[in-house]
């Protein structure tokens, strides 16, 4: 089986063909179930963020996977495929796993360096495992991707030149000023109560906004975020901060009393229409600042055009990001990303042969049995001590017989082009391949661990 990742994002794609492609949180478990029940498939993850929307999955045929890939994200993004197929970008092996470890540290985002991605990668990962789509090998791959960005962060300056798109973002909405002293004592409206909006909403306390209101479809969830920001310790405590929570009713109301309006809900539609951001406009001096993180977007595009309204969306962050500069810590990231390919390949490669070693030494185990058992027979006299003593003696011979060969194969395995050494063990021994496919199956449901501990 080979991992296989097909997919799209800022760097291959415009953001109007992004923004179609979006998956809402009930396609992706849907477009993960339609995967593994493909012939090539026989496991698959989603990351789907703001800015990407990428399959990985285990294949045994690499054009019938990229094929059947390909057709599923089209069929489940509502994208025709030849519209999409452009777009799309595939990644095989290792050159799949150094696309999902950079990503991982932050190199492929759209501001270089954010950590925001390693919450959507353990969120994609927890979502595979929830619908029993991911085995061993996707399983492997993104908890080492997870602990391959925790590395790239702890090891290297990738933070220094990293930001948050909120962040980011603001700063494009302050256009040149210090972002502070442009939010200082500002009314702030967050629409949205996930993680993007509670990091928007913290960002906005801290950076001294005097008044917040956020407004959520489920306003327990914007009541509990705007406990959170002014509870004893909050970040919103120190400076009194004045905040409220809203239903999504109110946000007209809102509207036309903000400042600041930031939006990332997973609407599928329009939150903001240009005739209620005009209507807010109507009669008043003050601008209306929007800076717009949904996928597909919250805020009408029309708003660019609105006279008092300064809209920042995903569009423009991803054209301010092309001039943004990237750290010198970057290529020690990079330096990180390609040793940690390098060791996950040559794990991979390793376990890969240990099915056909555990089968190698059962075979051998069996056949030493076997002899016993017809010595057995030819000498029935044999008391309790002579008997042991004859088959510790046998089972040592074929322990030491086997042991350099199975080590060093294990060792040739790991290197690349390794892959051929379980073939050749098979056909060097004979060994059934459906029994060598028994101990596989038993190893990524865990269930031989004393078998691989002797092996």
């Amino acid at each position: 089986m080979s991992l296989l990742v097909v997919g799209l994002s800022h760097r291959s794609a415009p953001v109007s063909v992004l923004e179609r492609a979006a998956l809402a949180p009930e396609a992706r478990g849907k477009l993960l179930q339609d995967a593994v029940s493909a012939e090539p498939v026989t496991e698959s993850a989603v990351l789907s963020t703001c800015n990407r929307i990428e399959l990985y999955a285990d294949v045994d045929k690499f054009h019938a996977g990229v094929a059947e890939l390909s057709t599923l994200l089209a069929r489940h993004s509502g994208v025709d495929l030849d519209e999409l197929t452009p777009y799309l970008y595939v990644h095989y092996e290792d050159r799949a796993v150094h696309h999902l470890f950079s990503v991982a540290c932050g190199l492929d985002s759209m501001v270089v360096g954010e950590g925001q991605i390693l919450g959507q990668i353990k969120d994609a990962l927890a979502v595979a495992q929830e619908l029993h789509t991911a085995g061993r090998l996707l399983n492997d791959l993104f908890q080492q991707a997870l602990r391959v960005g925790k590395r790239a962060h702890s090891e290297t300056g990738i933070d220094k030149a990293g930001q948050s798109l909120v962040t980011f973002g603001l700063e494009q909405l302050a256009a040149g000023q210090d972002v502070a002293a442009w939010a200082h004592g500002k009314r702030a409206l967050v629409i949205g109560a996930g993680s993007m909006s509670s990091l928007a909403a913290t960002t906005l306390v801290r950076n001294g906004i005097g008044e917040l209101a956020v407004a959520n479809r489920t306003v327990a969830r914007a009541e509990r975020l705007v406990q959170i920001l002014t509870e004893p310790g909050g970040p919103g405590a120190a400076t009194g901060l004045r905040a409220r929570a809203a239903a999504m009713s109110c946000v007209e109301h809102e509207l036309a009393v903000a400042d600041i309006v930031v939006s990332c809900t997973g609407a599928t539609g329009l939150v903001l229409d240009g005739a209620l951001v005009a209507e807010a406009l109507a009669g008043r001096e003050a601008p209306l600042a929007l800076l717009d993180l949904a996928m597909p977007r919250d805020i009408d595009a029309a708003v660019h055009r609105i006279e008092g309204a300064h809209l920042v969306d995903i569009e423009s962050l991803a054209d301010a990001s092309a001039d943004a500069p990237m750290a010198a810590d970057v290529d020690k990231v990079r330096g990180v990303v390609s040793e940690e390919v390098a060791a996950f390949g040559a794990a991979q490669r390793a376990a890969h042969i240990t099915p056909t070693v555990v089968a190698l030494r059962t075979m051998a185990a069996d056949v030493v049995a076997g002899e016993i058992a017809r010595l057995d027979g030819r000498l029935p006299d044999l008391d309790d001590k002579q008997r042991a003593e004859i088959t510790q003696t046998v089972r040592r011979v074929v322990d030491k017989l086997l042991h350099a060969p199975t080590v060093r194969v294990k060792q040739l395995a790991s290197e690349p082009g390794g892959a051929g050494y379980a073939d050749a063990l098979r056909e060097l021994f004979d060994l059934d391949p459906q029994t060598v496919a028994a101990v596989s199956r038993a190893d990524t449901r865990g269930e031989s661990h004393d078998a691989r501990e002797r092996a």
